[in-house]
């Protein structure tokens, strides 16, 4: 079929029949046509099958939860976070921390605390490497953000999170940390685990039909705020860990990857009350000013867990 038929029998489809114009949305109206023009061009173009397409709609139907992971893995979630970075650009939005993508396992409503915190509820001393990680919150230019509000969240150390896990405590490994009078955050945890899309499940399928892996390298996930300044979404990726430039989700970015400090000296281990080496991580997040809060970005709407 040639694409002018294609493009007329979509806007057919999509504009050809209006019962109720009062509720016609012209945004949702504009992108399903692209998307319907589109979708019947490629159907077209590689000369899918009716089995082919009839399986398609089954595996949409049965994919539910896992969109959530299927969407970075086929690198939209990268993909909107360029979007976004251009728009910023066109704007005179430059500089500041790198951005990447916020993956589907953050859950609002985590404790809140002032300076300090201590993430993980212990049950995993044994197993885990603890970390303590810690730095400052500045606008663009280099002015320190006290009450800077750092939010974080990670898996444990068998690449799990809680509330998706219900065999952790709640709110493990999650907290609020409001920054001092400094724009000082500082927390206590321990060293996370990467983790793996569900095996056999349905964005395992695809990526396994496309030869690829569905892991993701130790990382830990952060939204950065305060007043008057654009909220940030970024993590920080774990350096050695073997997935580090191969993320499943195309979320490394460089910048992103800060030095793992190990620490053994006694004294050091002593005032910390531990007994054995621990990680240290500085890392410090960089604002960049809300002056054009038109610029989409700062705050995305989506649908989050709530605990």
């Amino acid at each position: 079929m040639e694409h002018k038929q294609i493009e007329a029998l979509a806007e057919k489809f999509v504009k050809g029949k209006i019962d109720f114009p009062e509720k016609v949305n012209p945004r949702v109206q504009e992108i399903t046509l692209r998307i319907v023009t589109d979708l019947m061009k490629t159907i077209n173009d590689l000369h899918i099958t009716a089995d082919e397409y009839w399986s398609g709609v089954s595996y949409i139907g049965d994919l539910g939860k896992e969109a959530g992971l299927l969407s970075p893995g086929l690198g939209f979630d990268h993909f909107m976070d360029l979007m976004i970075e251009e728009d910023m650009k066109a704007a005179g939005l430059e500089g500041g921390t790198v951005r990447t993508i916020e993956g589907p396992l953050y859950v609002a409503g985590a404790p809140e605390e002032h300076g300090f915190a201590r993430l993980d509820d212990g049950t995993e001393d044994k197993e885990g490497t603890v970390l303590f990680m810690q730095g400052y919150v500045y606008d663009e230019d280099g002015n320190a953000l006290p009450n800077a509000k750092v939010e974080v969240w990670h898996a444990n150390t068998l690449g799990n999170y809680s509330f998706f896990d219900e065999s952790q405590s709640d709110f493990n490994l999650r907290r609020t940390i409001i920054t001092d009078e400094n724009g000082k955050y500082a927390f206590r945890s321990i060293v996370p685990l990467g983790y793996s899309v569900p095996p056999g499940g349905m964005t395992d399928k695809v990526l396994s039909a496309l030869g690829r892996h569905g892991n993701r390298p130790a990382h830990i996930h952060f939204f950065a705020s305060a007043d008057g300044m654009r909220k940030l979404t970024t993590q920080i990726n774990i350096d050695g860990d073997e997935y580090l430039w191969d993320d499943f989700a195309f979320a490394s970015r460089e910048g992103l990857v800060p030095e793992v400090t190990m620490v053994d000296d006694a004294d050091k281990l002593k005032e910390k009350g531990l007994d054995k080496p621990y990680a240290s991580i500085d890392f410090d997040f960089h604002l960049l000013k809300n002056t054009k809060s038109d610029v989409q970005g700062a705050e995305v709407e989506r649908r989050r867990a709530q605990a």
